[in-house]
């Protein structure tokens, strides 16, 4: 690339690890960042984490980060309700598809079964059922708004591809007619609070992932040049799949800064 950023954005699972495992070349990268004084914002679609949860993985890969710098979609679905309810979480009923560990994030929000005016959805895994997809369906029919901390099609884990929820977010857009408010990437909105943090403009950064839709599609879309690694869910062909195609294509974290650095790592 023709000039070093002045911020890089990270996806986590995929990029810098996968599952519990640290994917090679992420701490030196990340030290040849902070070298530079290049900022770096962690971007997440994980939604059975909180923010400290994630904070608290990184440090035992041996990453250490401060606060401000992980940016996940928990997070970014509770600023949307916050604005959505007026500042009044309590008199919002919200039905909430989401793991236990997450639920926290929503406390003070005032919680709904039969009836809600939200229904949101994240990774609850295999508590999916038919009974469940029903009374979700009843819910969004009545009026609640559907939001999708993400929808991802697929994700990499320790044991192969797994299959993520946009599968369920479409199934209820296409059964309701309702389409879903997505909070985390591809949203425009969230990379942008990224953007904000770092008082950068989309020029200014890069984004890096491991998803040609919601990492690179979406930053793309949102003006930010987007760099795609061979690892985590990546599968031959991916590059092809979005419009622009990616700025660049990398096998791992382990080669971005000779692309920063205007070598030959990229495609």
């Amino acid at each position: 690339m023709k000039s070093l950023p002045r911020g890089v954005l990270l996806d986590l699972d995929g990029v810098l690890y996968v599952g519990d495992r640290l994917l090679p070349g992420a701490k030196e990268t990340l030290a040849w960042l902070e070298a530079r004084g290049i900022q770096r914002r962690f971007l997440t679609n994980t939604s059975t984490k909180s923010v400290e949860e994630l904070e608290e993985k990184l440090r035992g890969l041996g990453i250490e980060v401060a606060d401000g710098e992980v940016f996940s979609a928990v997070a970014a679905t509770r600023a949307y309700l916050l604005d959505a309810s007026d500042g009044k979480p309590g008199e919002t009923r919200v039905a909430l598809l989401i793991r236990d560990a997450a639920k926290a994030e929503f406390s003070d929000f005032a919680e709904g079964t039969d009836g809600a005016d939200f229904v949101v959805v994240g990774d609850i895994g295999a508590a999916w059922s038919y009974d469940l997809l029903n009374r979700v369906f009843r819910m969004i029919m009545g009026g609640a708004r559907l939001v999708a901390m993400h929808r991802n099609r697929y994700w990499e884990g320790d044991d192969g591809l797994r299959m993520d929820i946009g599968a369920f977010v479409a199934g209820l857009e296409y059964v309701t007619g309702k389409k879903a408010v997505i909070v985390g990437k591809p949203s425009e909105a969230f990379f942008g609070l990224a953007l904000s943090s770092m008082e950068l403009e989309k020029g200014e950064v890069v984004m890096v992932g491991d998803d040609v839709s919601s990492d690179i599609g979406g930053s793309q879309a949102a003006g930010i040049r987007g760099v795609l690694v061979r690892t985590g869910k990546f599968r031959e062909g991916d590059e092809q799949e979005t419009e622009p195609p990616p700025a660049a294509v990398i096998d791992s974290i382990a080669d971005l800064p000779d692309l920063l650095e205007g070598g030959s790592g990229g495609d």
